[in-house]
């Protein structure tokens, strides 16, 4: 297998992940250029792959204006960023790794997964979950018939109170408006999960949440707007930002606050940066929980609750079919397949994967998967191409669209409606 070669733009966490397994693996991956806007993180990042001085931009634009410099290109950005990015590495000849959500608006994810089928570049989208050990064995004890035909899922994500109040409350995913609906920024992954799993198209979607918590009325008596100011509860308060970022741990989220993470560099980003914030003080506006209803073509119908309030982050599910069921714990690596007709239960613990375990593992297989799909020319055969993530990326813009109208979603006239 020939060694790709990859520009990366966006060296933030999930540029840096995805980037790491060219360390892990040089024979098959070379990063052999960058853009990020944040000049430390530019800076160390480029040091860290040896990237020639040559090939190390300022921003997205520096590089695309460039001819190709490399094989592929993974796009790591802001959400509003990755339409106009993508749209121009495509015409480049780049193959493209996006981070999710595609996009926040319909029409582009569209516009951009056409844009690939007519230039026949792979394009592939980050839903790292088709690619977990977990996950898998779901699809295929399914596949092999093991609780017959399958009835209903019910799919939950517990976000986490602390990932909440640190990436869709203070950080980048926190307001909409600059990002994407909470459905779209977070749980795109869900709505992916789902759609694989089911494997047919969806019909209806109907959905209710709201942002009731992180809100101003909240807030402690006399809690100041930032942490560091004097807030009377800080002894108390689950929220209080020093307690999340000024540990002995540097690892992340902490390694989102400050391409410093010295102490000081960590304080500095408290006092002056947005993850200092009381969490009731933000301008936040994407919902804290959230629950969505589907039917799909073949008459499967799934429900998916998304909330903030769970001490410990996790996805578990549950699916019954006609001849037994499934529960399964993501975290845990668990799986637990009971059967009707035999009265057997059998528990599946899977081993934790080797290497990076970000996303159940997930993270680096599909990076692997990528690099296989452009080595071998099977474009159209990639687990999570443009084609198959757009189906569920409309999910979730209907998820959105009928939590805000209070109206069920006929699927088939919405997609219509954005053909116009």
């Amino acid at each position: 297998m020939k060694k790709m070669t990859v520009a990366v733009i966006g060296a933030g966490v999930r540029g840096q992940v995805y980037a790491d397994y060219a360390i892990a693996h040089p024979e098959e991956l070379a990063i052999v250029a960058v853009a990020e806007i944040d000049w430390e993180k530019r800076l160390q990042f480029a040091k860290k792959h040896q990237i020639d001085e040559s090939k190390v931009f300022m921003d997205a634009d520096a590089l695309l204006t460039q001819k190709r410099l490399a094989d592929a290109v993974f796009i790591c950005t802001q959400d509003q960023d990755h339409y106009r990015q993508t749209m121009r590495a495509l015409e480049l000849g780049y193959h493209v790794l996006l981070e999710k959500p595609m996009s926040p608006l319909p029409e582009e994810c569209i516009e951009m997964g056409e844009k690939a089928k007519q230039l026949g570049n792979v394009f592939s989208i980050c839903h790292v979950l088709r690619y977990t050990p977990f996950f898998s064995r779901i699809k295929e004890l399914l596949q092999s018939g093991a609780i017959g035909r399958l009835m209903t899922v019910q799919h939950n994500e517990y976000v986490g109170y602390w990932h909440q109040a640190h990436s869709f409350v203070r950080g980048n995913w926190g307001n909409s408006k600059q990002s994407s609906p909470m459905i779209l920024a977070k749980a795109c992954h869900d709505m992916d999960i789902l759609q694989w799993i089911v494997d047919s198209p969806c019909t209806y979607v109907s959905s209710y949440g709201a942002l009731s918590y992180f809100r101003p009325e909240n807030a402690p008596e006399g809690a100041p707007k930032r942490c560091l100011d004097g807030c009377p509860v800080a002894a108390s308060c689950e929220y209080y930002a020093p307690n999340f970022y000024l540990t002995d741990s540097i690892d992340w989220p902490t390694t989102s606050i400050s391409a410093d993470l010295s102490y000081e560099g960590r304080l500095k980003a408290l006092h002056d940066g947005p993850y200092g914030r009381c969490v009731y003080y933000c301008e936040n506006d994407v919902v804290d929980h959230q629950v969505v209803n589907f039917e799909f073509e073949n008459e499967v119908t799934a429900v998916f609750t998304m909330t903030a309030f769970a001490r410990d982050g996790g996805r578990f599910i549950h699916l019954t079919g006609t001849k037994g069921e499934i529960r399964g714990a993501m975290e845990l690596n668990e799986i637990i397949v009971k059967r009707f007709d035999t009265g057997e239960e059998v528990k599946i613990t899977l081993q934790p994967p080797k290497g990076h375990i970000g996303h159940g593992g997930g993270d680096w297989i599909m990076v692997r998967d990528f690099i296989h799909l452009v080595d071998s020319g099977e474009y159209a055969k990639g687990m999570s191409s443009a084609e198959n993530s757009v189906q569920s990326h409309l999910m979730a813009f209907a998820a959105e669209a009928s939590r805000v109208s209070h109206t069920m979603i006929d699927m088939r006239h919405f997609i219509d409606s954005l053909m116009i």
